[in-house]
């Protein structure tokens, strides 16, 4: 582990490759699984309030389902929140393109200038899972490997790009500019003191 401003870090956040590559996986992230994205309580505020600006970039089935259900839900460890999800188990703000890709309305929305959240941190992070130990106060990062991103492993490895660096915008989003120069110092001396 690596620790940097009281946050831990997984070594596997600098030693394993990813880059998504959604012409292989369509998204798969955004459907699978027995949860919805986690929420803070800062983004279930901010969805509250900008859902009405969300709605017109999401299909009707789901406009329909977010009326029905709300557009979260309390997670089953009881712990926080998660984004309501469709009766097939896909997260209620995706959508598919043309193609069968999925997309984020919620991302959809701020990319028009319509809403001023880009997407759930936990979606922005991914495939960086952000764990607040209770006991010790401590924030740990860890990859979450998941065998529907073998192709996002692959393109990662192919192209030379790291989880963190994947994941650069959204760590200086959640933590700020010093900390992801902290990290990426912590890295190259990984890599210098592995050669």
């Amino acid at each position: 582990m690596i620790l940097i401003q009281e946050v831990l870090i997984s070594e596997d956040v600098i030693q394993e490759s990813f880059a998504c590559d959604l012409g292989a996986c369509k998204g798969a992230c955004c459907v699978e699984g027995d949860y919805g994205a986690p929420l803070t309580d800062k983004e279930v505020h901010e969805l509250t309030h900008l859902l009405s600006d969300i709605l017109p970039y999401l299909p009707p089935a789901n406009r329909q389902q977010l009326r029905a259900q709300g557009h979260y839900a309390l997670r089953e460890d009881g712990k926080g929140h998660e984004t309501s999800l469709m009766p097939d188990g896909a997260c209620v703000f995706m959508g598919r393109d043309a193609l069968g890709i999925t997309f984020c309305g919620i991302e959809r929305a701020h990319a028009a200038g319509d809403s001023t959240l880009k997407k759930p941190k936990s979606c922005h992070l991914y495939p960086i899972r952000e764990i607040h130990n209770e006991l010790t106060g401590f924030i740990a990062l860890n990859y979450d490997r998941w065998d529907i991103c073998s192709a996002a492993c692959t393109k990662g490895d192919k192209e030379k790009i790291r989880v963190y660096e994947f994941v650069k915008e959204a760590l200086i989003n959640a933590y700020g500019k010093a900390f992801y120069e902290e990290l990426e110092a912590a890295a190259e001396n990984y890599y210098r003191t592995k050669k």
